[in-house]
């Protein structure tokens, strides 16, 4: 057993690496002049057409996420919640989406990328209509799960994997991390639309994405590893052709992702325990510690109470500042998908990093000295400012860049049960931190800031430390390259 799987290791790890007469291992730097993909020659049409349809369901992710925010004085006011109470409905989104995040490999694997994300989005639909109707905090809580369940499984199955698995290795960086300006996109407006319209018909805007994402879903292809990976070898060569063109040519790539795959389906089957095995651990722990990081650094709390914080910091409302942070979100977001294939993923998520250290920890400061009565009137100006720095850099970097590393470690094999955990993880992080963000303000709203920035601190040197770069090189190339480093750490 153990020669059969250091020889499959070393099969799969071609071509990125090459062995000499001494039996050394020598790693293959791509040549940016010398073309390894002749299919990216061709279109790219039919990539953009299905990215912009599955980002429907980024969009969809945005505007659950940031739902709360907005809403939260008037669904208090007219269902009559506590500030436990609206706690439970703000974190219970996490809840749900823990339990897509955990299901959404199977699913992704049993039905297809595109059968999942129509089923995300119909739990998304059913969730808004629940909401938009609730008379009361049981329908209102069921209806926050729902949309949670809904985009825990789009937040891996629809984007990154589904994109990650449709686009050239040179441009699926920026593919990949369109995910994160729908997001954004989609958090902005629900931001601008929570000032002007009522809770209820929020809720009721927020069918249109999962709408127009199940009719998009007619006119796209099937991710063509998929279909390589459940023996649909017909339908994989003509889901990759029409991706890349009617006129590219596809063979390289083709036997490429074929050769690949059937190597993986050699290896036994992955349960959630074999992710811990020396081969995977490197992948698993990156994968899981940049959800971990990105959540517990506060992003949860920041976008679920951004208006009770700068209200709390001074301001009559909080509505000035959501606005401001809506409109603010996207160019920054815009320039990190401009980056993303740039400048790599590393960079963006080590200047990512220190960005959001230095918001919460102003934000941090402004709270202390709010705390001592000190430069009061200058206490509202610096959380706005310390919010908008934190938004920004988490826009540009660690919120789209752990998305697109996650897409791109895990092993086609492992990918469903790698890519549910670190889901999981995601969420659980998310929950805890917009559960207990309340509770921790009581307790002291300084420290609540300064604790998410020693997170952010730390992930500057997890991300330094553990992180590879992995702009422009092939899936299959990433994957190998991991393999090859976890056997011989």
């Amino acid at each position: 057993m153990e020669y059969h799987e250091s020889t499959l290791q070393q099969d799969m790890t071609e071509p990125l690496m090459q062995q000499d007469e001494k039996g050394n291992i020598s790693f293959e730097e791509d040549d940016d002049l010398t073309p390894r993909n002749t299919s990216q020659n061709g279109s790219l049409g039919v990539v953009w057409l299905s990215t912009t349809v599955a980002v429907w369901g980024s969009f969809q992710f945005g505007c659950c996420v940031h739902y709360s925010s907005p809403t939260q004085t008037a669904i208090r006011k007219d269902l009559k919640l506590s500030l436990a109470e609206y706690s439970v409905f703000a974190s219970i989104l996490a809840i749900g989406a823990m339990t897509g995040g955990l299901t959404s490999g199977h699913i992704s694997n049993f039905i297809g990328r595109k059968g999942t994300m129509r089923v995300a989005a119909i739990f998304c639909i059913i969730g808004w209509l629940a909401i938009g109707f609730a008379e009361g905090v049981l329908l209102l809580d069921i209806g926050r799960m729902c949309t949670g369940y809904g985009i825990g499984v789009f937040s891996y199955v629809k984007v990154p994997v589904f994109i990650a698995e449709i686009a050239p290795k040179d441009l699926r960086g920026g593919f990949t991390s369109s995910n994160e300006l729908m997001i954004q996109v989609g958090g902005s407006i629900t931001y601008l639309l929570g000032t002007v319209l009522t809770w209820r018909m929020l809720a009721l805007v927020g069918l249109i994405p999962s709408l127009m994402l199940i009719l998009g879903m007619f006119f796209v292809p099937e991710s063509p590893r998929w279909l390589v990976m459940v023996g649909q070898q017909r339908e994989f060569e003509a889901s990759l052709q029409r991706l890349r063109g009617k006129d590219a040519d596809i063979s390289f790539e083709a036997s490429e992702i074929q050769e690949y795959t059937e190597k993986l389906q050699q290896m036994p089957k992955i349960r959630l325990l074999d992710l811990f095995q020396k081969r995977y651990l490197h992948s698993v722990i990156i994968g899981v510690g940049l959800m971990l990081f990105k959540q517990f650094g506060g992003i949860s709390a920041i976008g679920s109470y951004a208006s009770a914080t700068l209200e709390l910091a001074g301001f009559s409302s909080g509505k000035f500042g959501t606005i401001v942070i809506g409109l603010c979100q996207i160019p920054v977001t815009i320039i990190a998908v401009a980056l993303m294939d740039r400048c790599g993923r590393r960079p963006l998520l080590l200047v990512s990093s220190v960005g959001t250290f230095l918001g919460t920890f102003l934000i941090g400061v402004a709270f202390y000295l709010k705390d001592h009565e000190l430069v009061l009137k200058l206490i509202p100006m610096m959380v706005l400012a310390g919010v908008l720095i934190y938004f920004w850099s988490f826009a540009s970097g660690i919120g789209s860049a752990s998305w697109v590393i996650m897409s791109e470690i895990f092993p086609l094999n492992v990918k469903g049960a790698a890519g549910s955990l670190a889901i999981w993880a995601n969420w659980f992080g998310s929950w805890a931190v917009s559960y207990t963000f309340n509770y921790l303000i009581s307790w002291s709203s300084s420290g609540a800031f300064f604790l998410y920035s020693a997170v952010s601190a730390a992930a500057i040197l997890f991300v330094a430390k553990l992180v590879p770069e992995t702009r422009r090189r092939t899936l299959e190339e990433i994957q190998a390259h991991m393999l090859f480093s976890n056997s011989h750490s």
